[in-house]
């Protein structure tokens, strides 16, 4: 740092000394050629002869010019064009240079393997692979030993040809604990061994390689039958049949070699000298790494399909697009994490190129690839693990699948987080750092706290909605059940009183949640919300001022609700217009009648309202018999029906108090009107009235009772002579009856 600006005084000194001698006393800002190949002697020389004036002005010129530079760089780096322009020339520099270094990989390869040869003689190398190899043998037969030892942990669940999901888990469960297990007694007994036969510069070679192509194969064979079940189709978790999983099971194994083979090769060279600039053979095998990606979802793209579709029968139209379009999905991914590798790499970064080094692109297309895969296990594990359907009927079975689409909502947004987490991990990004890191000082820190912020605003949505649409189904199909037994005359028992509410407070919820999580996301992204909040407030006095029915009508409301004067299925009188709640929002409630019209009526109108369905409901029944009849023997019949239904378990529940006979209430013309009378819940009336009415007749004809029925009888002079009528006659008085009954005469 010192001699560059030695170096920069000289220069300034060169200047004052190509001009007049005069010019030193007049101007220091001349335009002159500064030479650009100064020894340290004339930088010397030249600092001597300077002047302060001098010194300034060409410092001055100096910094501009470099500022300039350093702003039109700037620019150039922010042009979106310019920037793809570079990356494109690039990637196709790269693939020139890969190009070329063709004919050198099988000379880098054998130059590595020389230095590696070096490094250990001839008989070291032999010695090594020995080594290496009793080692693993150790290893394995620890492993195997294991094995036996802990192989009852499964035969115990294996008895069963068949099994249940509970089942199947628990066998593929303890299956995988198992081989997991083994390796780690594999692992353990290796390092112990390796530790103690080999160097340390041995174990920098051996270590790798057991790592990448042992350990990690072998892990991944165990999730692979963990969840494929290749050679156990009765335990198999996923919808996929015997030789798509097979397929898959062998194709990955061999996808998860080939990966550990290319990381061990570049770690090999880098190891032996061999740098991947020499050769080029890690773009052709990590090439070869995505090809067999693409070949095997195009080849597998019918059993991929059937596993991501599932086993769900309620499954929708975009599940079915997710699950179709998977395997082109699958390849498209591979395509761009193999453009995403070269270009990282043509960056030539050493830290990049590092992270590349340890796999970060695998684990990224690794999570990308499970996505939706991990879609599919939600769906599985909420179709088995949601609460059972509460009631009967498509209300409930409605809310069914409601609840079930809320968890898998829940899930999905579950899991992308997870997903986002973990390829920042594989890239060693900190997001919490970056959501951290302010508005103005990082863009990219504000987006992932916006996202963050909506993730977390719609996982809490689901969970009210959820809750509150449970508690409403519930009640729903509890009001529904009595409106059915109540044969659709109104009057039934309404809902319960969080039938009612439940609706207004989950629309309140959505509103306050949107509302909120929505302005916390607009400020994270550096947008002032205060003209947001002071809009708000002028618009809520507007609508105020100029809607002051709207707002007696909303006050009404929350008074009505507060007194519970009405719920959601209550057969309810409001100045004449009679119906079931229906439906009721912030400002009105609807009535249905039982003939089927439906009235709006706004909470401010509302002046007196009467409730049919509350706590009780007294009925009435009329009975009219012969005036001969003993109104004490009906009395005893009504007492003997009223016993029988009140020990009856159909119809037990419905009465708070029991059927009974009031006595003779009236007379007609006809006889004598006996009343009955009986307490009940609302909504079971209906039904008790019609047994009741079946039993009442049923008995009065055991007793020898009839009902009145209206007769007309004709006087008519000599009728003692009736016996000697002629048909003619009869038939003329017969006309006359009728006809003095159709105009309303009652002959005496």
């Amino acid at each position: 740092m010192f001699h560059s600006f030695r170096l920069l005084l000289a220069m300034v000194a060169v200047v004052f000394m190509a001009v007049p001698l005069y010019a030193q006393h007049t101007s220091a800002t001349s335009t002159v050629t500064i030479p650009e190949d100064l020894t340290p002697e004339q930088v010397d020389g030249l600092v001597a002869r300077m002047s302060d004036d001098q010194v300034r002005s060409i410092l001055l010129e100096r910094l501009d010019a470099v500022a300039k530079k350093q702003a039109a760089q700037k620019e150039g780096h922010e042009d979106p064009l310019t920037e793809i322009n570079e990356i494109w020339t690039e990637m196709v520099a790269s693939w020139t240079e890969v190009l070329t270094t063709v004919p050198n990989i099988i000379s880098a390869q054998v130059t590595a393997f020389g230095n590696f040869a070096d490094k250990f003689a001839e008989p070291g190398v032999l010695t090594l692979f020995g080594l290496v190899l009793s080692v693993l043998i150790v290893g394995y037969v620890a492993e195997k030993l294991f094995g036996i030892l802990t192989r009852r942990w499964v035969k115990t669940t294996e008895v069963g040809e068949e099994a249940d999901l509970w089942g199947a888990v628990q066998f593929l469960f303890r299956r995988f604990c198992r081989e997991i297990a083994g390796l780690i007694v594999f692992y353990v007994v290796i390092r112990a061994v390796g530790r103690g036969l080999l160097t340390p510069e041995q174990i920098t070679y051996a270590a790798p390689f057991v790592f990448y192509l042992i350990w990690i194969p072998r892990l991944g064979a165990a999730a692979s039958r963990f969840v494929l079940a290749p050679q156990k189709p009765q335990f198999r978790l996923v919808n996929i049949d015997d030789h798509w999983a097979k397929y898959l099971h062998r194709n990955l194994i061999g996808l998860l070699i080939l990966i550990g083979f290319t990381l061990f090769v570049i770690r090999f060279n880098n190891l032996n000298g061999v740098t991947g600039s020499e050769t080029r053979i890690g773009f052709w095998l990590n090439a070869a790494i995505h090809v067999y990606i693409g070949v095997i979802a195009w080849t597998a793209r019918e059993g991929l399909s059937q596993m991501m579709l599932g086993t769900d029968p309620d499954h929708t139209k975009f599940d079915e697009e997710v699950a179709r379009l998977y395997p082109y999905f699958a390849i498209g991914v591979s395509v761009v994490i193999w453009f995403l590798v070269e270009f990282l790499v043509a960056q030539r970064n050493p830290a990049i190129l590092r992270v590349l080094g340890s796999g970060a692109h695998f684990t990224t297309m690794f999570w990308l690839l499970i996505a939706p895969a991990l879609d599919t296990l939600i769906r599985g594990l909420v179709r088995h693990l949601q609460p059972p359907m509460s009631g009967e009927g498509p209300l409930a079975e409605r809310a069914y699948r409601s609840a079930k689409r809320s968890y898998i909502r829940i899930g999905r947004v579950v899991a992308g987080v997870v997903v986002v987490f973990m390829i920042s991990r594989a890239w060693h990004l900190d997001l919490r750092n970056v959501a951290s890191a302010g508005i103005g000082t990082d863009v990219g820190g504000a987006v992932i706290e916006f996202l963050l912020i909506i993730a977390v605003g719609y996982i809490l949505n689901e969970i009210v909605s959820l809750w509150i649409n449970r508690r409403l189904a519930k009640e729903q199909t509890a009001a529904e059940e009595l409106d059915e037994e109540a044969g659709g005359e109104g009057g039934g028992a309404g809902g319960s009183r969080l039938a009612t509410v439940l609706p207004l407070l989950r629309i309140t919820a959505q509103i306050t949640i949107s509302v909120i999580f929505g302005l916390l996301a607009l400020s994270a992204l550096g947008i002032n919300i205060t003209p947001l909040l002071a809009g708000a407030g002028v618009l809520g006095l507007a609508i105020g001022f100029g809607a002051q029915k709207l707002v007696a009508d909303i006050v009404g409301g929350i008074f009505f609700l507060i007194d519970d004067a009405f719920r959601v299925g209550e057969y309810v009188d409001v100045g004449g217009t009679m119906g079931t709640v229906e439906k009721i929002s912030i400002r009105s409630m609807q009535l249905r009648h039982h003939r089927g019209p439906v009235h709006t009526i706004p909470y401010g109108e509302i002046q007196k309202l009467t409730n049919f369905s509350r706590d009780w409901v007294i009925m009435k029944l009329k009975f009219t018999v012969p005036f001969d009849t003993d109104p004490n023997k009906v009395k005893k019949i009504f007492k003997k029906i009223g016993a029988e239904m009140m020990q009856d378990e159909t119809h037990k529940d419905g009465f708070l108090q029991p059927f009974k006979s009031q006595g003779v209430f009236d007379f007609d013309d006809v006889g004598m009107i006996i009343r009955g009378k009986f307490m009940a819940k609302p909504g079971k009336q209906f039904t008790l009235r019609k047994e009741i009415f079946n039993r009442v007749k049923a008995e009065f004809n055991a007793n020898g009772i009839d009902f009145a029925r209206r007769e007309v009888r004709v006087a008519i002079p000599g009728l003692e002579e009736a016996e000697n009528l002629t048909e003619e006659q009869k038939a003329a008085v017969g006309a006359a009856a009728a006809d003095s009954i159709n105009k309303g005469e009652a002959p005496a």
